[in-house]
């Protein structure tokens, strides 16, 4: 083979679960307990009070947050791994160079929240309202987006070659610069989408790839009429 050949880029395989202590020795904090500089251990997060607070170099690990509000927080250089958040308020959090890694968010809402120049390793979206979020300049390996609405997302210059979208609302979803070598489409509302020429190396179901034409076409300078 010669060395200029490349070889494909492996399809991404399911995210390994966060690695989580049983829920009777975890011990339960709330926002008053977090500072930063701070590493949380094996902790439980209910309504924890961290709506708007700053997260300055904080890391948590094998930490569950349940029903918990991050809503306007911001975080900068702070850490999830093996962390589960269910049915969280993450709205219009902003994060930077932050990391999740072996970490599930279900059932939440992440209208507006903005992760720019973070790591995402390991990671499970399952069923959230992510409309208007932003991903910008983040990196992902093994990420599944599943069932999840988002709308006007941004991936603006992200590395998305670890991730696979399975039954998601991605209408109007930016994608400039991104680069996507292995990324996978299933099932996925795709219309209106901007940054179509960073698809190239994706994988796009049949059904998926009709809501690029339109998209494709408008970047090529293609009139397409009825």
């Amino acid at each position: 083979m010669p060395s200029s050949a490349r070889s494909a880029p492996k399809p991404p395989r399911e995210p390994a679960p966060p690695r989580l202590p049983a829920p009777s020795a975890l011990v339960v904090l709330s926002g008053d307990d977090v500072e930063d500089d701070g590493t949380y251990r094996s902790a439980g997060f209910g309504d924890a009070g961290l709506s708007s607070r700053g997260l300055d170099a904080v890391d948590f690990e094998e930490c569950r947050f349940a029903g918990a509000s991050l809503s306007g927080a911001r975080a900068r250089r702070t850490g999830f791994t093996d962390v589960e958040l269910e049915r969280c308020d993450l709205s219009n959090m902003r994060a930077e160079m932050s990391s999740l890694h072996r970490v599930r968010v279900s059932a939440s809402r992440l209208t507006g929240m903005a992760w720019t120049e973070c790591v995402f390793r390991e990671v499970t979206f399952d069923g959230c309202r992510a409309d208007l979020a932003g991903f910008r300049f983040s990196s992902f390996k093994n990420v599944v987006f599943r069932d999840c609405v988002m709308p006007e997302a941004t991936f603006q210059n992200a590395d998305l070659r670890g991730v696979r979208f399975e039954r998601c609302d991605l209408t109007r979803a930016q994608f400039s610069g991104a680069r996507m070598e292995g990324a996978r489409f299933t099932d996925c509302a795709l219309p209106g989408i901007g940054g179509v020429t960073a698809f190239a190396g994706a994988t796009v179901s049949d059904r998926d790839a009709q809501g690029l034409v339109r998209a494709l076409a408008g970047a090529m300078g293609i009139t397409i009429e009825d």
